[in-house]
């Protein structure tokens, strides 16, 4: 199962300053995609700062030397374009999709927005605002919500349960000058990543890249992190709500772990589709549900395997039960037969396959894997590292990762405390 019937063609360039460049060459195609990685994320963040991050990728987008807010917002709209940015634990990007022939455009916008920020007082004080809204609507949305608040109790004390949005109160604290240091100091040379995929010149790009970026400082101060111990959660979160929101969670691998492939097929057998276990016990079978499914978390020395689940009060211990059957079943090493490890090798493929027809996903891919592999890695490497998963190798990953280890569970809804016990209780 061959990716391209042509050989996509990878470049990498280091500039003096240390900025990298990675570019994939798809020639027929008319998409092409660009984004810059600075490897700070939230894990970066001092406790009393959390939020930091974020409010400087949102800070960015109010205006530069060169371009108002609103300029920015229209430049690559005009031509049917998009730019946009997200922030996680561990990277921030900001990227840029549009025809070729406006590739220029959008790199020299985004290349603006990583030296040119102009972070006014006035824009400080509107955006931390609109920030307060935001980590406000997110409440509102359980099945979002009820992740980050797992993900701080998992991580609690540790860098990576410092919350991406920060708190009301984080905010409040943050000074102007707290935002010009960070952008600063991380939007350095060896911080950066300049990943581009479509149809694309090489050596177009670096020197796009070297009139803008390589006249930053090298260096970057960084935080060195600590590998982070996965705490087992057992948690009622008492909301107003019509449905009880389950998440149930157990430890998995890192983005560098040699059974991440394994994680992924396991991720698709148990919960990844509507093939799913959980999918067709829970929900198809029993009809307790309308949405359960599994995703996993990962980061580069640590990982999360979970699983959601929206449910009627009625319903909830149920499904919990259902779900904890399904979790046996696959820790019992004859819980997956070898037809059906086949048919779920060849969704995680397919899945992949699919995924790098689209060049904002190959853009994505580029920039992680420099960033955590320092290294090419092409779709038919990915493909053929996937063809090696064997039930030994699934057993392998279930034994280090599922067998004895203990279940986390979080609840959050309108129940009474007692009713809420009862689920608790499930997997104690």
């Amino acid at each position: 199962m061959k990716a391209y019937s042509y050989q996509p063609i990878f470049q990498k360039t280091v500039l003096k300053n240390g900025v990298r460049v990675v570019t994939e060459n798809h020639p027929f195609t008319r998409a092409v995609s660009a984004g810059i990685f600075v490897e700070t994320g939230t894990r970066d963040e001092a406790p009393k700062k959390a939020g930091l991050t974020h409010f400087v990728e949102h800070m960015v987008f109010k205006g530069t030397r060169k371009r108002s807010s609103f300029d920015l917002a229209k430049v690559l709209d005009a031509v049917g374009g998009d730019l946009n940015a997200y922030t996680t634990r561990e990277y921030t990007c900001f990227h840029a999709t549009s025809l070729k022939e406006h590739l220029e455009l959008g790199l020299d916008v985004l290349t603006d927005l990583a030296t040119g920020a102009t972070l006014t007082g006035e824009d400080f004080r509107t955006e931390r605002e609109v920030i307060v809204q935001e980590i406000q609507m997110s409440k509102d949305n359980l099945e979002e919500y009820i992740l980050d608040a797992y993900l701080e109790k998992t991580f609690e004390g540790q860098d990576l349960g410092t919350p991406i949005l920060g708190t009301e109160e984080t905010l409040a604290a943050l000074k102007r000058a707290d935002l010009h240091e960070h952008y600063a100091t991380m939007f350095r040379g060896e911080n950066l990543i300049v990943s581009v995929s479509g149809p694309v010149e090489h050596d177009q790009v670096v020197k796009m890249v070297e009139r803008t970026l390589g006249k930053l400082p090298k260096r970057a101060k960084g935080k060195a992190s600590k590998k982070p111990r996965v705490k087992r959660v057992q948690e009622f979160i008492e909301r107003p709500s019509e449905q009880v929101h389950l998440l149930v969670g157990l430890p998995s691998c890192s983005y560098k772990s040699n059974h991440r492939f394994e994680s992924f097929v396991v991720n698709d057998l148990l919960g990844g589709g509507v093939t799913s276990r959980f999918y067709q016990s829970v929900r198809e079978d029993k009809g307790l549900v309308y949405t359960v499914y599994s995703f996993l978390q990962s980061f580069k020395d640590s990982g999360l395997f979970l699983t959601y689940a929206g449910a009627s009060s009625k319903n909830a211990i149920q499904v919990l039960k259902a779900m904890k059957r399904e979790l046996e079943k696959i820790r019992d090493k004859k819980g997956i037969r070898e037809k059906e490890l086949a048919m779920f090798k060849t969704q995680v493929k397919g899945q992949i396959l699919l995924g790098a027809e689209d060049m904002e996903n190959r853009m994505n891919s580029l920039g992680i894997n420099e960033m955590i592999f320092h290294e090419y890695r092409p779709v038919d490497q990915v493909i053929a590292e996937i063809d090696e998963v064997s039930l030994r190798s699934i057993s392998d990953y279930m034994q280090k990762y599922f067998d004895k280890q203990p279940v986390s569970l979080m609840v959050m809804g309108d129940l009474q405390p007692q009713e809420a016990l009862k689920l608790l209780d499930v997997w104690e």
